[in-house]
C-alpha cells in the first residue's frame, strides 16, 4: 500500500468524508482560507495576538508560564507532520523526475497536478498552525525577533501565492522546507528536554542553504517566464515559458531572497567566528 493510499483513507476517516485527498480540487473562495481577505485577517490577527500579547503580559505583570509538556507536544507534532508530507511529496516526485526529468518537474503543467496541490494546500494550512510557535514564546517572556515573526506571517503569505499562482516550483521550497523542519523542530523537542544537541548551528546552516537552491530555482524559472512573454523571439537560452503565473513568481524570489539575507545575517550574528580556536554562541533564539 502506497503512503499516498494510506493519507487519503485516513484523512477521509478523521473528517468523516469532509476531506478526501484523491477528490480535492482547490477553489479559492470555496476553501478554508482561500481568499485574500481571509489570508490577509488571518496573518494580521497573528501579528494582533502576538505584539498586543506581549504588551498585555508586560503591563499585566504576568509571570513567564511553564508549558513544557505542551510545548513538547507541538514540537513533536511538527515533527512528525513535516517528516509525513515530506515523505508524500517524495512519493510522488521520485516516479516524476525519474520518468520526465527536472526541468519537467519544475516548469511543466504536467508537474501541477492533483495530488501535488492536495499536498501544497495541506502544507500551506500547517503554516497557520505553526503560528503557535510565537504564542509559546509570548507567553513564556521570550524576546520576538524580527526575523522570527517576519518568516510566520510571510510563509502563509508565500504558500498562499504560489497556490493561487499555480507555479509547478512549489515543490522545491515546500520539500526542502520541509526537511529543515523535521529537523529544526526535533532539535526544539529535545532542546526542551533538556537534551544537548551539538548540532544546532547545522539547523541555521541548513536553513540558509535551503535557501540558497530555492532562490537559484525561483530565479530561473522567473528568468524563463520573462523571457517568453516579453522577448519570445530573443533566441535567448531557456526561453521556454515556466507555468505559474509571473506575479507568483515574483512573490516567490522576492519573499525567499529576503529570507536567505536575513538568516545569513541572523548567522553571523548568532554564530561568530572562531577566536582563539573557540566559536562562541549568542544565546538560544528561536527562529
Amino acid at each position: 500500500m502506497s503512503l499516498w493510499t494510506t493519507f487519503n483513507s485516513t484523512a477521509a476517516a478523521v473528517t468523516n468524508d469532509r476531506f478526501v485527498p484523491d477528490t480535492f480540487v482547490f477553489a479559492q473562495g470555496k476553501d478554508f482560507l482561500s481568499e485574500w481577505p481571509q489570508v490577509l485577517t488571518a496573518i494580521g490577527t497573528y501579528y494582533v495576538i502576538i505584539f498586543g500579547g506581549q504588551a498585555l503580559v508586560r503591563a499585566l505583570g504576568i509571570p513567564p508560564l511553564q508549558l513544557k509538556p505542551l510545548v513538547l507536544v507541538h514540537n513533536l507534532v511538527l515533527t512528525v507532520c513535516s517528516l509525513i508530507l515530506f515523505l508524500l511529496l517524495a512519493e510522488q516526485l521520485v516516479p516524476m523526475l525519474s520518468q520526465h526529468g527536472l526541468y519537467y518537474a519544475v516548469c511543466d503543467t504536467g508537474s501541477w497536478n492533483q495530488r501535488m496541490i492536495t499536498l501544497y494546500y495541506v502544507n500551506y494550512l500547517l503554516k497557520y498552525f505553526e503560528f503557535i510557535d510565537t504564542v509559546f514564546l509570548v507567553l513564556k517572556h521570550k524576546k520576538l525577533t524580527f526575523l522570527h515573526t517576519y518568516h510566520h506571517g510571510a510563509t502563509a503569505l508565500l504558500c498562499y501565492t504560489q497556490l493561487l499562482g499555480g507555479t509547478s516550483i512549489s515543490w522545491v521550497p515546500i520539500l526542502l522546507n520541509l526537511a529543515v523542519h523535521v529537523i529544526m523542530y526535533w532539535y526544539y523537542f529535545l532542546s526542551t528536554c533538556g537534551i544537548h544537541a551539538w548540532w544546532k548551528a547545522w539547523v541555521t546552516r541548513t536553513q540558509i542553504l535551503q535557501f540558497v537552491v530555492d532562490v537559484a530555482f525561483i530565479y530561473f524559472t522567473t528568468y524563463q517566464k520573462v523571457v517568453f512573454m516579453y522577448w519570445p523571439n530573443s533566441h535567448l537560452p531557456f526561453s521556454e515559458d515556466c507555468s505559474g503565473t509571473l506575479v507568483a513568481h515574483l512573490w516567490g524570489g522576492s519573499i525567499l531572497t529576503s529570507y536567505l539575507v536575513l538568516f545569513i545575517l541572523f548567522y553571523e550574528g548568532n554564530y561568530p567566528k572562531k577566536k582563539g580556536g573557540k566559536k562562541v554562541t549568542r544565546g538560544k533564539k528561536r527562529v
